[in-house]
């Protein structure tokens, strides 16, 4: 089964992707870690985030994993842990820019659809029922009011010891969903077949909850078809 699971930046998406996939034995493919990746990996080798064709090359030698932790999955870009650094302020204000470019979201479908090739797997992202998973056989749109984002990155940043300010953090959040959702290549849309879910004022064991069910429920459709 392929799940996809799509919505603005701090919608809940990550967080309950992770925890429908470890109960349901499925891969979790985070998709918005793998562009983080890519413009950490830019970052280092002192790349404009807008150069396309350097950021390419950077990647043809570099090697983004995903492994299992003893409390959750972590990301490596050629061997190293870098599942806090792809979460910093500088990463975050410009990921937007990089996975924009053509060249880099053609290179990462590719290899987001050949990790969801074999597998009963879990993506989410911003365009996976759209266009990396446009056959998904479930696919869910999370939305969320900014506010009630902002306060959940300003938890889980103070959480990992990263201080910023919640108003900071709402305009950065406001600034992502308008250049998402404006892109030219891949934008942030709800697909048509796409069901949507408020997560506001649900924590996130009531999402679990809601999303586990509507894949139980295509689970048995499927086997009574």
């Amino acid at each position: 089964m392929q799940i996809a699971i799509d919505g603005p930046a701090s919608a809940g998406k990550s967080t309950v992707a992770k925890i429908v996939a470890k109960n349901l034995n499925f891969i979790y493919i985070d998709t918005g870690a793998m562009y983080r990746a890519c413009t950490l990996i830019a970052k280092n080798g002192k790349v404009d985030y807008g150069d396309e064709a350097k950021i390419l090359d950077l990647l043809e030698n570099s090697k983004i994993e995903f492994k299992n932790g003893e409390k959750e999955q972590k990301v490596f870009v050629n061997g190293q842990d870098v599942s806090l650094t792809i979460r910093t302020p500088e990463i975050t204000a410009n990921v937007s820019q990089v996975s924009a470019l053509p060249g880099i979201r053609k290179k990462m479908v590719e290899l987001q659809r050949e990790m969801a090739g074999q597998n009963n797997v879990i993506m989410d992202g911003r365009d996976i029922g759209t266009t990396v998973l446009p056959h998904a056989d479930l696919k869910v749109f999370l939305v969320a009011s900014v506010a009630s984002r902002a306060k959940r990155r300003y938890l889980d940043f103070e959480e990992k010891g990263i201080n910023q300010d919640l108003a900071e953090i709402e305009r950065d959040i406001e600034q992502r969903d308008y250049k998402d959702s404006h892109r030219k290549i891949s934008p942030l849309k709800k697909a048509a077949d796409a069901i949507e879910l408020d997560t506001t004022n649900l924590t996130i064991d009531e999402v679990v909850k809601k999303i586990t069910e509507l894949i139980e429920k295509k689970q048995k459709k499927e086997t009574k078809e």
